[in-house]
């Protein structure tokens, strides 16, 4: 296609005072005049600068696209750090949780052990206590029952014995004296033990 000799003479003039040419594909079409020198030499001009400016926008378009494909990579690792950081936390939270619950479990199994032992100290001491009960009275009996056989004894016989009757008195009085003293004294331990706890 070709231009008028006013489009041909604008072009130039815009080319010489304001160095602004036509580009594109637009410069396919344009066909000049022959012998004309001046216009032809004019879209020479016209196509290297155009052809200079569709390299360096090739080129800015390639770094851009290399700039977004190391982006996009740089943004997948991130967001891979950011999920093993989520996961390390989550790990984190999971094993605190399970350390409270061991140490729950732990305090609740001192706890128990402690109220163990204490019921069996406690039973041990029953059963101590029911033992030395048992024992003194048998032994309060025993000593009172001999005494009374040998005092009994002395008065069938016919002999009259005054050491022998104050003595089994006195015994009777000391072994319930005793007596009394020692369930005293295992109902007062038994409940200050209980007092305790």
């Amino acid at each position: 296609m070709q231009v008028t000799q006013y489009t041909r003479d604008i072009l130039l003039e815009v080319a010489k005072k304001k160095k602004v040419y036509v580009e594109g594909n637009f410069l396919k079409l344009i066909e000049p005049e022959l012998g004309d020198t001046e216009f032809i030499e004019y879209l020479k001009i016209c196509k290297e600068k155009d052809s200079s400016a569709r390299k360096k926008r090739l080129q800015v378009t390639k770094q851009v696209q290399q700039q977004n494909k190391e982006l996009v990579k740089k943004q997948e690792e991130n967001d891979a750090l950011m999920e093993e950081l989520q996961m390390a936390l989550e790990e984190a939270k999971n094993a605190e949780w399970e350390a409270d619950k061991l140490r729950q479990e732990a305090e609740k199994g001192k706890e128990q052990a402690l109220e163990d032992l204490e019921l069996m100290q406690k039973k041990t001491q029953f059963e101590l206590i029911g033992k030395i009960v048992t024992v003194a009275l048998w032994v309060i009996l025993g000593v009172g029952l001999i005494t009374t056989l040998l005092f009994a004894f002395t008065l069938i016989m016919g002999q009259e014995n005054p050491i022998l009757e104050s003595t089994w008195s006195n015994l009777f009085g000391i072994l319930l004296t005793n007596s009394f003293s020692i369930i005293g004294t295992i109902m007062g331990v038994k409940y200050a033990t209980e007092k305790d706890t």
